[in-house]
């Protein structure tokens, strides 16, 4: 069977509960978030997971990440990979979406990128590097980083420009598989989180 890419969002924040682009600021989680990424590995400690045994792990060293791939009992497999950091939103780091339309308003990240940091095309590059090492390995891989990578990376897996990105969602600690279809590359899971269900703290 070709291999698939399992994508574990981070946990929740405070910058993400505020809806703030949140890049390379080190923001770390919430106890929510941290809660959450539990729950996230006792999910796949069960069936049909089991604990994913021998799968290669990679994370954003970006510790909102890494802490999250590390509570729900990843960390000790897991190599970090700048390719799966967060979009560099350069001089809109840590504003929301109104602040950045009251100064530039029609703005929209997935064409337009940000002054100061990446680009579309730079974003799109990063995320074809995670593409073809999950394509080239030998079964299943599982990734832990950030909202806009994973959604660009979803995009260049079904072989559609970034922009595609736009048009999914994606939630705090959710899991999503990238598998295929006919042949063909196909969203098998996206933005699942169920796991959050028994949760007792409040989801922002």
């Amino acid at each position: 069977m070709a291999p698939r890419i399992l994508l574990a969002r981070h946990g929740q924040t405070a910058w993400s509960q505020l809806g703030k682009h949140t890049g390379r600021t080190d923001v770390p989680l919430l106890e929510e978030g941290k809660q959450g990424a539990k729950l996230l590995g006792e999910r796949l400690a069960r069936d049909p997971w089991k604990g994913l045994p021998g799968l290669e792990v990679r994370t954003s060293p970006l510790v909102r990440a890494s802490e999250s791939c590390d509570l729900a009992g990843f960390g000790a497999r897991a190599e970090p990979w700048d390719a799966l950091l967060e979009w560099d939103y350069g001089e809109y780091e840590g504003m929301t979406p109104a602040e950045i339309q009251a100064v530039r308003p029609g703005w929209l990240i997935w064409r337009d990128g940000v002054p100061g940091g990446e680009s579309v095309a730079d974003v799109s590059a990063r995320a074809d590097e995670v593409v073809a090492w999950a394509r080239a390995a030998e079964r299943d891989v599982l990734v832990f980083a950030h909202g806009h990578i994973l959604r660009t990376l979803a995009a260049r897996w079904l072989g559609f420009d970034a922009s595609f990105g736009a048009r999914i969602r994606l939630e705090p600690t959710s899991l999503s598989v990238l598998g295929w279809a006919y042949g063909a590359p196909a969203l098998e899971r996206w933005n699942d989180t169920g796991h959050l269900d028994a949760d007792p703290l409040p989801r922002g």
